[in-house]
């Protein structure tokens, strides 16, 4: 198959493509710097290099593929002039109409969990009408949206809040169970969404382990010395002005805030607890702590 990768070499999209490129099939990766080249075609796979702002690119890079993985890069939280939803929708247009021009017809899309929700999920909202604009085209075109849970990844985050407070503090976790997810299970969900036919519209989630806050502190603290390591819950307004004392965009803030409230109260993984998926992914967090330990102790 020949098969587009947005997202360059990202978490995600790097062992999707090594995946892919194993399978045997012809893969192109979108990376918007051109650094990236050599490091993609090192993958086995081609390079193009140009920007998800450029509707005309994206209409010939997708023209005669098979399928297409679609990402929103992640944006810059700490630009204050930066609106996330237009930002989140420029793409996602974009996307529609490149697949609609070029006669695409198997799209797999990056979402989240929280991604069925219209309100109350903050920052998340951006993915969900993502998943609503990419639904808009013709009924011949098959998408599957992938909806992952937290990533492990986030937990880096907490990484100075751990050194300075010895603590990790939020307005969710303690007791509440939190679904993780590893990039690398993302990756192998969605090379089988790739190559797997399917017709029609679907949502699947994706997780690798569901721990509360308090094992999730319990088992960090444990790989890097802090064996004492509490997850504790504070307020909305505490968090929302620990972001913008760092500098965040206090619209982000806030949508972060309500994201991780959504979670608190257990809205945002309603859907998620409906359509588990049957089989856990293979990495732990136990595995990520020591990607964790090594970056902690760096």
């Amino acid at each position: 198959m020949k098969i587009i990768v947005t997202g360059s070499t990202g978490h995600i999209s790097k062992p999707l493509t090594d995946e892919l490129v194993q399978r045997g099939h012809d893969v192109t990766v979108i990376s918007s710097k051109s650094e990236r080249k050599e490091e993609i075609e090192n993958l086995g796979a081609k390079a193009a290099i140009g920007s998800l702002d450029d509707v005309e690119f994206l209409k010939d890079i997708f023209a005669g593929a098979d399928a297409v993985y679609s990402m929103v890069p992640p944006a810059n939280y700490f630009d204050h002039n930066l609106d996330l939803l237009a930002y989140y929708h420029n793409i996602g247009n974009n996307y529609a109409e490149a697949i609609n021009h070029s006669g695409v017809k198997k799209v797999v899309n990056l979402s989240t969990f929280g991604g069925d929700l219209e309100k109350g999920n903050g920052i998340l909202r951006g993915a969900h009408d993502v998943e609503e604009i990419l639904n808009k085209l013709p009924l011949d075109v098959s998408i599957t949206h992938i909806r992952p849970t937290s990533f492990f990844y986030n937990l880096y985050a907490y990484t100075n809040m751990i050194k300075k407070a010895g603590m990790i503090a939020a307005n969710y976790g303690a007791e509440d169970i939190i679904p993780w997810v590893s990039p690398t299970d993302i990756a192998a969900v969605v090379a089988e969404e790739l190559v797997t036919p399917f017709i029609g519209r679907k949502a699947r989630y994706i997780a690798s382990e569901e721990l509360t806050g308090s094992e999730t502190a319990a088992i960090l603290g444990a790989a890097i010395g802090k064996p004492d390591l509490q997850w504790i819950l504070i307020s909305d307004e505490q968090v929302q002005s620990g972001l913008e004392a760092i500098g965040m965009n206090p619209q982000i803030a806030a949508g972060m805030v309500e994201m991780y409230g959504s979670l608190h109260n257990g809205a945002l993984a309603e859907d998620y607890y409906r359509n588990k998926p049957a089989v856990m992914g293979k990495v732990k967090l136990t595995d990520f702590a020591k990607e964790f330990a090594a970056r902690y102790h760096s």
